[in-house]
């Protein structure tokens, strides 16, 4: 694999690009065992991202009643992964101007070297869920190196919605991300730049031409195994680039349709628990698989299955609730490491 990896397109992207993983960098675990969550005290769909996200939809209900539900969905989530041994932490959102807070995979990431990253957000009313007070248990906690924050060039009209923009391979250090509002490739490259990371950018539209408003709901990266949308990658030559990429690092590819997509199958996310891997995905998506790819999938990694219809209702699901945490925990730390 390492000779027909040095070989591919991705070897070149890295050389253009200037990349040049960390040591650090390059013992990443690709499936974190240590996730946040945020569970929000208020929850609507958000209408200042109805525009670009079609798999928004209409939630049933009193504006009481979906929040109550969105809570009791991300305290689901939250217990199902920790019976699986996933260490989880949860903050809650006490805020009643933050309809998208639920996601915080969009506005930031953590990186097993200390780094955290802070991202900038297309939709205003979003862009103050970046919460100082999150960041700071954080420093509490883990050790956090630097921050490096790419949230000015908001400013700039310039957008990268973190690990909703970009599908990442920590291991390969490879960054899926098809073109939208969300994404913007300039800001995508400096970030690859900084992190050691080589781009694969391409275009993806639903059947009516309407692009992809994320890559995380197309597709999903884990440690032997990779789901992908790859017919709403209409270009031939860029789905065998991202096909060919993904089985090059390794990864069974598990192709998956258009109605999939829809129904969130691409909106997953493999984690570490106590007895290995787990693919974490909803109701809504498992309900979507074939019995075949179920098998496929189950070959390589358990599948854990939790109920989020409320919160799927905004245009996201599982994958966009959790923000993976790749820190080193302080207790960790042998004695007078800092």
């Amino acid at each position: 694999m390492t000779d027909q990896l040095a070989a591919h397109p991705i070897a070149a992207a890295r050389s253009a690009c200037g990349v040049l993983p960390s040591a650090e960098a390059l013992r990443a675990p690709q499936s974190p065992a240590a996730v946040f969550l945020i569970r929000p005290r208020h929850f609507t769909p958000n209408p200042a991202t109805l525009a670009d996200n079609a798999f928004q939809s209409d939630a049933s209900g009193s504006a009481v009643e979906i929040a109550a539900r969105a809570r009791r969905e991300v305290t689901g989530l939250a217990t199902a992964l920790r019976r699986c041994g996933v260490q989880v932490r949860v903050f809650d959102d006490a805020s009643m101007t933050r309809p998208d807070s639920v996601f915080p995979n969009n506005w930031i990431t953590t990186h097993a070297d200390g780094t955290v990253c802070l991202f900038p957000l297309y939709a205003p009313n979003r862009r103050h869920e970046r919460r100082q007070d999150v960041l700071r248990r954080l420093r509490e906690q883990f050790v956090v190196r630097r921050v490096v924050d790419y949230s000015p060039r908001e400013d700039d009209g310039l957008f990268l919605e973190g690990t909703g923009a970009m599908v990442l391979d920590h291991v390969h250090r490879v960054a899926y991300a098809c073109r939208s509002r969300r994404m913007d490739e300039g800001l995508l490259r400096e970030f690859c730049i900084d992190r050691g990371y080589s781009p694969i950018v391409f275009d993806a539209t639903d059947a009516d031409g309407v692009p992809v408003y994320h890559t995380n709901v197309l597709m999903s990266v884990g440690e032997q195994l990779a789901l992908v949308g790859a017919e709403l990658i209409r270009d031939p030559a860029r789905r065998a680039e991202v096909i060919d990429t993904l089985q090059a690092t390794g990864h069974h590819v598990v192709e998956i349709s258009e109605e999939q997509v829809r129904s969130f199958a691409g909106n997953c996310i493999e984690l570490r628990g106590r007895d290995g891997t787990v693919l974490v995905m909803s109701e809504t998506a498992a309900f979507a698989l074939t019995a075949q790819q179920r098998r496929k999938i189950e070959q390589r990694t358990r599948l854990l299955v939790v109920p989020v219809p409320t919160i799927e209702t905004a245009g996201g699901s599982v994958r966009c609730m959790i923000a993976g945490n790749h820190l080193t925990p302080r207790e960790q730390l042998p004695a007078g490491a800092a």
